[in-house]
């Protein structure tokens, strides 16, 4: 374009420096909020952070020094990165979810793939794909491989403790892990991937949208549906792996439940409860930038791409990246063949006595690793689970000699579970 003069950059640029007030830590570990006219004055009793707030910006960080030829933005991501990787449980190769930005000490101890730490593994692989640096691949595949060990369990994926990884620290998923089998595609690990995406969408078939969080017998934990866009991008994903026209169904039923659900007058709106379908008064930035993106190159055509995905590699947000940043302002970045992120050629099936053979876990054949077999015993799973019965509390004299915060717990709780349409219920003890 010849009329740009890089005014996009120079404010990129500008942001850049306004952030830097934030990675003023003893660790290095930024703090999740900076004033952007003031700096931290106004911030500085924040301690903590989470893994993924201090772990999420190493790609665009480094882009822009490698674009405006200021190290310091790669520099400080770089630190934040290496100290989270020194905090990582030694035994486990298992990160917490909550820590202190000046002593490093863990706040909160549980640890899985969702909320608060996602985007912290995501970036481990990417940084190595955009950057070329070897230091974040080993990371990546020790942290994976201790996901893999602890966090796990089947189809599911549920939180244990850093320091006590064959202990779950609760018995509920939560919607962001719906990431992870997009993440498995990138790293070539298939098979994993197509059953934890079945499972979830066997979960947004029950519940027509997909909770922000459910349970492990798939029952609504917490009803809410902000329109996120983390299951059509694991979607995304597996279909340019296997090409299965199945995932362009899924894409087509997420749709049509979105249209449904959440279409109002004046755009989409976030569902306050899957279970009542009731909306909220918003949408979040992440529908226009992600959700519908994601769905806009899952039906799209190669003719419709203005771009050749394979040069580029998305961040967290969705937003695309060249894969040129590579060599760019760094000379120690190794060169990345862009077609080495492209899904290696199909294996040829084979069979022995009509039985196909014990299937790879990657490079697979889009013919022979994904039958209708492969998905089917999750929807059993999940099918199978049948929905549970409230069981209204019981109450006992004894109860009501205690505090009178707890009286007014007591009651609130007994106006919720007895309310119907417009009546109430007169309660006796």
């Amino acid at each position: 374009m010849s009329w740009y003069r890089g005014e996009l950059l120079s404010m990129a640029k500008d942001l850049g420096f306004r952030l830097l007030p934030a990675f003023n830590t003893t660790t290095g570990i930024p703090h999740g909020r900076v004033n952007l006219r003031h700096g931290m004055r106004s911030l500085e009793n924040l301690r903590e952070t989470c893994t993924a707030c201090a772990g999420t910006m190493v790609l665009e960080m480094a882009a822009l020094s490698r674009l405006s030829g200021e190290p310091v933005f790669e520099e400080k991501a770089h630190r934040a990165m290496d100290v989270l990787w020194q905090m990582r449980h030694r035994s486990s190769d298992l990160m917490g979810t909550v820590l202190n930005i000046h002593s490093g000490d863990w706040v909160r101890r549980d640890s899985g793939v969702g909320a608060g730490i996602d985007s912290y593994y995501e970036y481990c692989l990417k940084a190595y794909i955009l950057l070329g640096e070897e230091k974040y691949l080993g990371r990546f595949n020790r942290h994976y491989d201790a996901v893999m060990k602890y966090i796990s369990q089947g189809p599911l994926l549920l939180d244990v403790l850093m320091h006590r990884p064959h202990t779950n620290s609760r018995n509920f998923m939560d919607a962001l892990l719906a990431f992870w089998p997009g993440l498995q595609v990138l790293k070539g690990d298939i098979r994993p991937a197509v059953e934890t995406h079945e499972m979830l969408y066997q979960v947004i078939q029950r519940h027509n949208l997909l909770p922000e969080a459910f349970t492990t017998d798939f029952q609504v934990h917490w009803g809410q549906h902000p329109l996120r866009p983390e299951f059509l991008e694991s979607t995304y994903f597996l279909y340019r792996a296997t090409q299965d026209p199945y995932y362009l169904q899924v894409g087509k039923h997420a749709l049509q439940a979105l249209q449904k659900y959440a279409r109002v007058p004046c755009g989409y709106a976030a569902v306050k409860d899957v279970r009542t379908a009731a909306h909220e008064d918003r949408m979040d930035s992440f529908v226009l930038a992600e959700t519908f993106k994601y769905l806009f190159l899952l039906f799209a055509e190669p003719a419709d791409l203005v771009l050749d995905l394979d040069e580029f590699i998305f961040t967290t947000e969705a937003h695309l990246l060249p894969l040129s940043l590579s060599t760019s302002g760094n000379a120690s970045a190794a060169q990345l063949n862009p077609s080495a992120l492209k899904v290696a050629p199909p294996i040829e099936p084979t069979a022995q006595n009509g039985h196909d053979l014990d299937e790879p876990r990657t490079c697979p054949s889009t013919l022979h690793l994904f039958p209708e077999s492969v998905r089917r015993p999750l929807k059993n799973m999940v099918n199978g689970m049948c929905p549970r019965r409230s069981h209204r509390r019981k109450l006992h004299a004894v109860q009501f000699q205690v505090s009178s915060f707890y009286l007014k717990c007591v009651a609130c709780y007994f106006f919720q579970v007895t309310r119907k349409t417009d009546n109430l219920k007169v309660l006796t003890v």
